[in-house]
């Protein structure tokens, strides 16, 4: 059953308010325990992972077309034009389909580590594009998982499931609250931690050898000024993407796929 909504201002529509202002939904979304997502195949991941829904927002000529999955959530389904949908968000929802979801519970640093390999550890990427982009590559090429600096941006936020296409969901995370000396609980689960960096003296990052049964951590700064020093500083060792036509480094989320490709293959 769908329901009709002419008034931006209706308050059913409330968790979709003003999703352009991100000093408030980073902070409005968690404190209140949802998430929002943008286009049917990020609506169909979050479904997937077991996100309980708490409503659905579709533009007229998205309901027909719906994946079958996604027609009957049980909550409601509010139908508004492009129009109103634009007040309400502050954007132009060109996708036609948004959705409210409960949070999943997030795991703590320890209980993702007791399980995993090969992870990512982020420093203070708060850009929700790459922290997406991170997270995609993270899933597609065989990471167990990510750990965060308390710095970073929240990976439920919709810009950041939107680039990841709902991966966000789909790899283990958790805050390292104690930042950098959290990276020690890193590595007495075993892990080896190799830092990125583009600086010239730094081993070539295809040249590390891993076995099979070895643990390692792969830490990653921000776009700019990259790892911090205290960060860098706790490392095992330093590694980076050997480049080509005097280029000094890469975006953060290419260089994440790059050392992701490395890292995260297992040996056949």
């Amino acid at each position: 059953m769908t329901i009709e909504v002419t008034d931006p201002a209706d308050p059913r529509l409330g968790d979709y308010f003003g999703l352009t202002d991100v000093v408030r939904r980073v902070k409005h979304e968690p404190e209140k325990g949802f998430f929002i997502a943008e286009g049917q195949l990020v609506m169909r991941r979050a479904l997937q992972a077991g996100c309980p829904p708490r409503s659905v927002l579709l533009a007229p000529n998205r309901v027909e077309d719906l994946l079958p999955e996604l027609t009957d959530l049980g909550c409601p389904t509010y139908v508004a034009s492009l129009e109103v949908m634009h007040a309400v968000t502050g954007f132009h929802v060109h996708r036609g389909a948004l959705a409210s979801f409960g949070r999943p519970l997030v795991p703590t640093a320890a209980e993702v580590l007791a399980t995993a390999q090969r992870v990512l550890v982020l420093e203070n990427v708060n850009s929700p594009t790459n922290l997406g982009a991170v997270f995609r590559s993270a899933a597609g090429l065989g990471l167990d998982a990510v750990l965060l600096s308390p710095t970073c941006c929240d990976p439920l936020y919709r810009r950041a499931m939107r680039v990841s296409m709902g991966e966000v969901l789909a790899v283990p995370y958790a805050y390292l609250d104690a930042w950098p000396s959290g990276l020690e609980q890193v590595r007495e689960a075993g892990f080896r931690l190799l830092a990125m960096t583009p600086a010239p003296d730094a081993s070539r990052l295809e040249e590390v050898v891993l076995s099979d049964s070895d643990k390692a951590a792969l830490l990653l700064g921000a776009e700019g000024p990259g790892l911090t020093a205290a960060a860098m500083a706790t490392s095992d060792l330093r590694v980076r993407i050997a480049m080509a036509h005097d280029v000094d480094s890469l975006n953060v989320a290419a260089a994440a796929a790059v050392g992701c490709w490395v890292v995260g293959r297992r040996p056949v």
